[in-house]
């Protein structure tokens, strides 16, 4: 039975960024692992985001997953419902809730620092006593992202993910359409009953960045996928930190494994991830290992962040994986960011993504390293996002 991994460093394609010599964060990465694949196998590019829909990372991993996009995505924060197990009736409304930082008119930070979820907590505990109702539910999720549930109301609005709007004025990126009113009323309250919070006075003496506001973006409601095992034969699992990648998984009929110190930022658990992986290789056929790092660094604006965050994911996680699969008859590994995360505008892009893959039955195309330019000038280019899973498992 051949085995199967897949390695996703999210938002690890760029641009040339001047900090690195005009190099990309790839190009600049020392990645012998990647190297490896890329010039033994194959590369590629491929494009995960379909024209016309936003590049999220919802639907570029719902691609690089096997899913076409304009068939299965209904928003973000379903997917992220699903992953913390939250009952949605189908005509519930659900939207991911960042706690930000707004400064000056302007929106500062996505995370509001990188807030603990201890601090986040006891907010949005906060945030439910005070606001909450029978149709208007919170739901505590890990640091900065949360959730909140509408029963029984309808919507038809237009939200700007705040992450790719940092620096950009508040007022033009509000909630737009049918119910949008009632979204911008419930961040002003949050603003009202965050402005002279104690946690707020703690990270102000701290020098760190205050929770101003809530933040209402990626709605949807109830999202239904066909079994990955179903369609492909193959039973999986997912190993990762962020809801969004959890819950994908396990709409598709995945497994999960929580890795202790894994964050779903620059100082996760890089070395837990990669022995996870290997660990998963004895039981289930396909592992998925998502790493949400260099995406995090982009979205600082952090170009040598970036770089050493992808070198982590090579050394401790691509490097030993590859080692492992290689003791197995038949074996295939595939390496692919989800989509662009540009330093320089520290915001998602519809870009193709470079990809590599090894393995058995696999013969290279340009025997080179891993890179954005070195994947175009392969030829081998895959449109529809959703067709890689096809053919990394079958050509």
């Amino acid at each position: 039975m051949t085995k199967y991994a897949i390695i996703v460093p999210d938002g690890a394609a760029d641009d040339p960024i001047e900090e690195l010599d005009n190099r990309t964060a790839l190009e600049a990465a020392e990645t012998p692992n990647m190297d490896k694949i890329s010039t033994e196998g194959r590369q590629g590019l491929v494009w995960t985001v379909p024209a016309g829909m936003d590049a999220g990372s919802d639907v570029a991993q719902m691609s690089l997953l096997g899913y076409d996009p304009l068939r299965f995505y209904t928003g973000r924060a379903p997917i992220e419902a699903a992953a913390r197990e939250i009952d949605l009736s189908i005509e519930d409304w659900v939207f991911r809730c960042n706690l930000v930082t707004i400064a000056d008119g302007k929106m500062v930070d996505h995370s509001a620092g990188h807030i603990s979820t201890e601090e986040a907590g006891k907010l949005v505990k906060e945030l439910g006593e005070q606001l909450g109702s029978e149709e208007l539910r919170f739901h505590t999720g890990i640091s900065y992202r949360h959730l909140l549930v509408f029963h029984g109301v309808d919507f038809d609005v237009r939200t700007c993910p705040p992450h790719d709007n940092i620096g950009r004025a508040v007022e033009k990126i509000l909630p737009r359409g049918k119910g949008a009113d009632r979204l911008i009323n419930l961040m002003a309250h949050s603003q009202q009953l965050f402005s002279n919070h104690d946690i707020n006075k703690v990270r102000k003496d701290l020098g760190e960045n205050q929770v101003s506001s809530i933040w209402l973006w990626g709605q949807g409601r109830k999202t239904l996928m066909e079994s990955f095992q179903k369609r492909f034969g193959l039973r999986g699992v997912a190993i990762t930190a962020v809801d969004l990648a959890k819950g994908l998984a396990k709409l598709i009929g995945f497994d999960l494994i929580d890795v202790p110190g894994a964050t779903g930022f620059v100082d996760t658990n890089y070395e837990g991830k990669g022995s996870a992986a290997i660990k998963a290789l004895d039981k289930y056929d396909l592992v998925f290992v998502h790493i949400e790092a260099p995406d995090e660094a982009s979205h600082e604006g952090n170009a040598e962040m970036k770089k050493q965050a992808i070198e982590q994911i090579d050394k401790c996680v691509v490097g030993p994986v590859l080692d492992a699969l290689q003791s197995n008859e038949s074996w295939r590994i595939l390496v692919l960011p989800d989509h662009p995360t540009p330093v320089r505008s520290g915001a998602h892009s519809a870009e193709p993504v470079p990809f590599a893959m090894a393995g058995g039955n696999i013969s290279g195309i340009l025997h080179t390293t891993f890179s954005e330019a070195n994947a175009a000038k392969s030829g081998l280019r895959i449109e529809n996002g959703f067709e890689l899973m096809e053919y990394f498992l079958r050509s």
